[in-house]
């Protein structure tokens, strides 16, 4: 080798980059702390990096360093919000006091501490493995910051800002906990920070507001988790349903276009160990949807419950004092103080043994006989990783659901999986609190027995321990329902799930008798629930006007963005024929509105939401509006087709047409959907999953203009078949992989997206190989 290289390949790796083909230095003995740290990046089309680490700090520490290169300014933010410093850095609006104080609560209970407590087994406390590949996250996102410089970043969002600062362990551990209370206690975060006993002083600038959602029935489309925001449809294909006979799995979760729920694409190796290509969420180290060699899983949102409520006796003339057994116990004050920019802010919050107490004002208020605590079971979560960790080990369904039992990790969500052998799998394995039938007879007061039966929230009467949540024998944890007392399925031709509950996975042999708190039976179903499967049972038909029957990849692809919007299919042309008869309707202000113009763009609408549908955002508001009201009733036994038929003799129905062409006011009411609908400037097609819409996009309405910025909906889209030789097939990140705008992954992906294109799978050593865009290089750091 000539001399010059030689130095230069020295150099690169004195300053941690190392070009390609450079030798990691073989691990020493000692702690991986005084090893250090190596891995190697192979960086291929859209800036997709396959990390390959000797061990998983190495891997950890590629996995930090290559998102800190492409989302360092999103990372940054969020450890500022784990650790209650919005105030301090961004201004002191209600929100962000109220974000602080509870965040600041957390820190101050070693919530994350005590999440590291105990036998490293993964479900005691996190494994050695984890705990690696968390500390060389951290290493690695420092050595990038370190190499760099706040000052010489390229995202202006961050450049130069003090806010920017090296990471710790903790703060990743912090970050990692409000993953997984989203649905519990993050979700009350404003009834936890507004709690006080009666006739104590108002705080109004930091009670906020607690709305009606902490109670309510959950959004449309079926999701009752309090998981606002995010959503997803996934497919498990079983033998019975692809052309190969080998397994497949659609991943198509409906997340937030910016902020630190986007997701990352990755792949990631320690050979012979772990070898897995999918996505995570920014800032988490390991991969949460994709596959291996072998079996494939996607992630839906769950309809079950993460919290139960604990109704508390109050002592008389003391309401921070409650009775359990006849026993007076008090509860345990707290003063939280947050630095803001006009100078400091404090509260005091209350906490009992059920959990901290929470207000929400007309449902769960603190009167002086009566207060409401909240037993959040996702709040001592510490096994996620380690589930994550050992799902990308299985080598089949039926490897991964005993993984699911032993961990129980799942914070929220439903699994979908698939293997090679063309077996498929169906659970909603998440942490749900043990509310089983026999607890809510006995323990939820008769007063709270309709708001269990309507919407699986449970009101145990905290005034007895044995309404306590106790133990299933088989759960990994008190608290929570065992894997026994959870709906899972096997099937040979297809399962799915698009975030209504488990009875319908597999609409063939229904789930049903389980506790009311994981969701609905035998109830009816959203939109979109019906058209995914819908969607199924016309492919293996071969009645959805695509070639052939069965699904390939290419079929799955064509599926996901057919774009079917199955509310109009239903009900359009009832609508036209409606407002053809009446064309003209009051709106809710009361003013008359004109229809003509509205009707005549239904008239012409294709159905669909692709770039050149005309008048689909017509519809999309009036679906909005509430103005999908049926005339038929719904069937249990034919659920996928019912209700069906437009009630148009409910005048709602043309209240609803009035109020989206007042809606889209300035709009040509005939407008492509590519005109009007963008992201950066991007035609994106897809549509509101209120309207039945599977591709589901959410993009505000600006008065006038359209809806000019995506805010949630597909986000990570995976469409992959495991056969003899590998796995294979299509996959996507619609909004890119980076947020930084001066990044070439920035929107490349999001425009190949707009014409429904795809990157592909690239898993194996030769699909690697042959991305034309691959670039290598390694990053080291030498070891102390």
């Amino acid at each position: 080798m000539p001399a010059f290289s030689v130095r230069l390949k020295a150099a690169a790796i004195a300053a941690g980059v190392v070009v390609a083909g450079a030798v990691v230095p073989s691990p020493a003995s000692g702690t991986e702390r005084d090893r250090g740290y190596a891995a190697l990046i192979r960086r291929a089309s859209y800036g997709v990096p396959h990390i390959t680490a000797s061990n998983f700090a190495g891997l950890g520490f590629g996995v930090g360093y290559v998102q800190a290169e492409d989302n360092i300014c999103v990372i940054a933010e969020q450890v500022v919000t784990v650790n209650g410093e919005r105030s301090r850095w961004f201004g002191a609006g209600d929100a962000d006091v109220r974000s602080d104080l509870f965040y600041r609560k957390a820190i101050d209970d070693r919530v994350a501490e005590r999440l590291l407590d105990g036998r490293r087994d993964g479900v005691r406390s996190p494994s050695d493995d984890v705990r690696d590949q968390m500390r060389g996250f951290v290493a690695g996102y420092n050595h990038f910051l370190r190499r760099t410089g706040v000052q010489r970043l390229t995202d202006p969002a961050c450049r130069g800002k003090a806010w920017v600062r090296p990471l710790t362990e903790m703060d990743l551990w912090r970050t990692s906990w409000a993953s997984m209370v989203r649905a519990g206690s993050l979700a009350l975060l404003d009834g936890i920070v507004a709690a006080a006993p009666p006739g104590a002083a108002a705080e109004s600038a930091v009670a906020g507001q607690v709305g009606d959602g902490q109670v309510g029935d959950g959004q449309a489309g079926g999701n009752e988790a309090g998981t606002g925001g995010i959503g997803s449809n996934a497919y498990g294909l079983g033998r019975k349903a692809t052309t190969s006979g080998g397994g497949m799995v659609l991943a198509n979760p409906h997340f937030p276009w910016q902020g630190p729920d986007r997701f990352y694409r990755m792949h990631l190796k320690v050979p012979g160990r772990y070898d897995v290509e999918g996505a995570a969420l920014i800032g988490d180290p390991i991969i949460e949807i994709g596959h291996n060699g072998t079996v494939a899983w996607s992630h839906t949102v769950s309809t079950a419950r993460r919290f139960v409520w604990n109704r508390l006796a109050l002592v008389p003339g003391d309401p921070t004092s409650y009775y359990v057994d006849g026993r007076a116990e008090r509860m345990r004050a707290r003063t939280v103080t947050v630095q803001t920019g006009g100078g400091p802010v404090s509260r005091t919050f209350y906490d009992t043994r059920y959990g901290p107490v929470v207000v929400v004002p007309g449902s769960f208020d603190w009167t002086a006989e009566t207060a409401y605590a909240v037993t959040d079971v996702n709040a001592s979560n510490n096994r996620s990783f380690d589930g994550w960790l050992r799902m990308g080990q299985a080598g089949n369904v039926r490897e991964l659901k005993a993984v699911l039992d032993r961990y129980q990790f799942l914070p929220w969500v439903n699994v979908i999986a698939a293997d090679a052998r063309g077996e498929a799998l169906y659970g909603d394995h998440s942490v749900v609190p043990r509310v089983t039938d026999a607890v809510a007879a006995a323990c939820i007061p008769a007063a709270f027995q309709p708001l269990y039966a309507s919407s699986g929230q449970a009101v145990l009467d905290g005034s007895r321990s044995a309404c306590a949540l106790g133990k299933d024998p088989d759960a990994a944890v008190p608290g929570i329902l065992g894997p026994a007392n959870l709906p899972v399925r096997f099937r040979d031709d297809y399962v799915t799930n698009s975030n209504d509950s488990h009875w319908l996975a597999s609409p063939a042999a229904p789930l049903e008798g389980f506790a009311r708190i994981l969701g609905t039976e035998r109830t009816q179903r959203s939109l979109r629930t019906r058209l995914g499967l819908d969607q199924i049972e016309q492919r293996l038909a071969g009645t959805d006007g695509l070639p052939g029957r069965g699904f390939t990849t290419a079929r799955l692809w064509d599926v996901t963005f057919g774009n079917r919007v199955h509310g109009a299919e239903l009900v359009r042309d009832d609508l036209v024929a409606l407002c053809r008869r009446e064309p003209s309707a009051t709106a809710s202000d009361g003013a008359a509105v004109d229809l003509t113009a509205a009707c005549a763009a239904l008239s012409r609408f294709d159905l669909r939401v692709d770039l050149d549908s005309r008048g689909a955002h017509v519809f999309s508001e009036f679906a909005l509006a509430g103005g999908i009201r049926f005339a038929d009733a719904f069937d249990a036994d034919d659920p996928v087709h019912t209700p069906r038929r437009l009630n148009t003799e409910d005048p709602r129905v043309r209240t609803a047409l009035a109020d989206a062409v007042q809606r889209l006011d300035g709009i040509p009411l005939d407008a492509e959907l590519g005109d009007i609908q963008q992201e950066k400037g991007i035609p994106i097609h897809g549509g509101r999953g209120e309207a039945g819409v599977f591709n589901v996009i959410t993009a505000p309405l600006v008065a006038g203009v359209g809806y000019p910025q995506v805010v949630h909906g597909s986000s990570f889209v995976m469409a992959v078949e495991l056969g003899r030789r590998g796995p294979s097939g299509r996959q996507i990140l619609t909004y890119s992989q980076s947020t930084n705008p001066n990044s070439p992954w920035y929107a490349d992906q999001t425009k190949l997206y707009s014409r429904k294109g795809w990157d592909t799978i690239k898993y194996t050593e030769a699909q690697i190989a042959a991305d034309p865009n691959l670039r290598t290089y390694r990053v080291v750091q030498r070891g102390r």
